[in-house]
């Protein structure tokens, strides 16, 4: 029986996360919480997930684009470090480009009974589970081996000899023999960053290590040097594919080109080298940044480069082209770009730029917007109807004709657990069903994303938690957003429609949520509170049902004493307890395949002394 001198109380606190102080002093509002948004200011259950494709990938992707063409068929590609991937009608297809080609005559050895077959290439440059692909071949000698189609390099046994596995073993030794033609695929990338080492990574007396000097000719065992990640970057020409490779070429995948996607193709004369793609809006120019200088050919990080209007196959200035470039001053590099109403926003690693059309003969204008803004990774950075929205290196930020810092009140919570060497795997995504921007990021102990952070754009407020995607694409193409990424690090990696309507499993699986709140007290602590009664008011689905506790303190950092967790459904009236103390945090944890959100909830609480 709850108390006559209590008061029912409103148990309501301020929506979005607050971590930038302890959970006392956050007191009022939502605290923590793990796959949980707010809507109309009150919290619920995230959706869940199912396989959008039925056969899973090999990597990890590192941007995704979801497309129409022009007969209205529904389009996706992704890049990881190893493949170029299209999806078509649920159908995964390797498009991975091929780079060179060779025709070989008399190169390939064989050993009995081994399916192994050497291959002499001079200078081949290829490195162990690097691909290739087999046409036209003859049989090797008296071996037996015909090779066709795709293979994997299985050894690299010098520059000029590398080593592939056949089908079936060989019947005879032979040496020198068989013709065919062979097509290298673009190679696998790393997946993690990798300081260089040895003779060229360190300048004179440089050290072994990053302290203490080294001796002449010997090998230096850290540097200055770091070969990155892979990244790609996609975007559309019309309804075609293109696609860059981060340091490498330009591709086009012509969706038209057959009945099912076929490989994408090199533009051969765009730069040999670019780090980051976008086609401009109405005036249509493929532009390069981070690229190769015209004339020079040498590679240049603060470059913008563009082609000529409507031809991505012209990129020579002249008096009858509108290619160009410019070199912009403001940062070291840079690191990725958007399109927005007033044109494309252009981040380095400390300023912001935005490039307009304006036509011959400068055909752009490029304006600094701001500096000490710069972008923390290559896909950082979202624009939502006409607001860029982007994480730096140690805040967030919207440009909406001004650079302007965003109030985020879990930044310190994010940046002190954030994986720094990886940050150029942080991905934004939006979800305009609930006007959301999200950043997957990985934190302090992991090298992939394995966390979200996200921005309620219209009700202004932070959530985060815990995620496996690496990619994410608003719903604007499909009927839910789509991610990429596994559930576990032992699991295959998929592609997801993430928050079909009405499913709250992981592909079948319950989903576990939770939240919790800051602490609550009487006249800042100075009375015991005692809370005898609560009245819960929530709405559920599929027979959902929550897990309800209080935990009781007298002290901030003092022992607690935990009321519940209580099990509440649709039946539930009320709530009896007896809980002390002078602070209080409640608890709401779910895991069920159906949906939960808080309404008003009451509890019964009245001052119990001053002791």
């Amino acid at each position: 029986m709850a108390s006559s001198q209590g008061r029912l109380t409103n148990l309501k606190f301020i929506p979005g996360f607050h971590r930038e102080s302890t959970q006392y002093s956050e007191t009022g509002k939502w605290f923590d919480g793990n796959r949980v948004r707010f809507r109309d200011g009150k919290p619920e259950n995230m959706r869940g997930y199912t396989k959008a494709v039925t056969e899973s990938y090999t990597g990890i992707a590192r941007d995704l684009l979801t497309w129409s063409d022009n007969d209205t068929k529904k389009f996706m590609a992704f890049g990881t470090e190893k493949y170029l991937y299209a999806v078509q009608s649920s159908e995964l297809y390797d498009v991975t480009p091929f780079v060179s080609s060779v025709t070989l005559t008399s190169v390939m050895n064989t050993q009995i009974n081994s399916p192994l077959v050497s291959i002499s290439i001079t200078n081949h440059g290829v490195s162990v589970n690097d691909r290739i692909f087999i046409t036209s071949a003859t049989s090797i000698g008296n071996s037996g081996i015909l090779l066709s189609g795709e293979f994997s390099v299985v050894a690299v046994d010098s520059l000029n000899t590398f080593t592939i596995s056949a089908t079936t073993s060989a019947a005879a030794t032979y040496t020198d023999g068989g013709t065919a033609d062979l097509k290298f695929i673009l190679p696998n990338e790393n997946t993690i960053p990798v300081q260089g080492t040895g003779y060229g990574a360190g300048v004179y007396n440089a050290g072994t290590s990053t302290t203490g000097a080294r001796a002449w000719n010997r090998p230096a065992a850290a540097g200055a040097i770091t070969f990155l990640n892979a990244q790609w970057t996609l975007d559309n020409w019309g309804e075609d594919l293109l696609a860059c490779r981060r340091g490498g070429r330009i591709f086009d995948l012509d969706i038209d080109a057959s009945i099912t996607p076929e490989r994408a193709v090199v533009i051969s004369a765009s730069p040999t080298v670019t780090n980051y793609i976008k086609v401009s809006p109405n005036d249509r120019h493929l532009i390069a940044f981070g690229s190769t200088e015209f004339g020079t050919g040498n590679f240049n990080p603060m470059l913008v480069r563009w082609s000529d209007q409507e031809n991505y196959d012209n990129w020579t200035p002249s008096i009858s082209s509108t290619a160009g470039e410019v070199v912009l001053t403001g940062g070291t590099e840079i690191m990725g770009a958007v399109r927005s109403r007033n044109g494309i926003h252009i981040w380095t690693d400390d300023a912001m730029f935005v490039q307009s059309f304006v036509g011959p003969p400068f055909i752009f204008n490029f304006q600094n917007v701001g500096t000490n803004c710069g972008l923390i990774g290559p896909h950082a950075a979202v624009d939502v109807d006409g607001i860029s929205y982007w994480m730096g290196n140690n805040n967030f930020y919207a440009f909406d004709g001004r650079v302007r810092e965003l109030d985020c009140t879990v930044r310190r919570f994010l940046f002190d657990s954030f994986n720094m060497v990886n940050k150029d795997k942080v991905y934004a995504g939006v979800n305009s069903e609930f006007r959301e921007v999200i950043w997957l990021y990985p934190s302090e102990n992991s090298i992939e994303p394995d966390s979200y952070i996200i921005y309620n754009t219209f009700e202004d407020h932070w959530i985060f938690g815990t995620s496996f995607y690496s990619t994410f694409a608003d719903r604007n193409v499909f009927d839910n957003t789509i991610a990429t990424g596994r559930v576990s690090a032992t699991a295959d990696r998929f592609v997801y429609n993430n928050e079909p309507d009405d499913i709250y499993t992981g592909d079948g699986v319950t989903l576990s949520s939770f939240i919790e709140s800051g602490s609550f007290d009487i006249e800042d602590g100075d009375k015991i509170l005692f809370v005898d009664r609560i009245i819960p008011d929530y709405k559920f689905t599929n027979n959902a049902n929550i897990k309800f506790s209080i935990d009781f303190k007298e002290y901030p950092n003092g022992n607690t004493i935990t009321k519940g967790p209580f099990t509440i459904n649709n039946a539930t009236n009320k709530i009896d307890l007896r809980g002390r103390g002078r602070q209080a945090e409640v608890r709401v944890s779910a895991n069920t395949d159906g949906s939960w959100r808080w309404g008003k909830v009451r509890a019964n609480i009245q001052a119990d002394g001053e002791r």
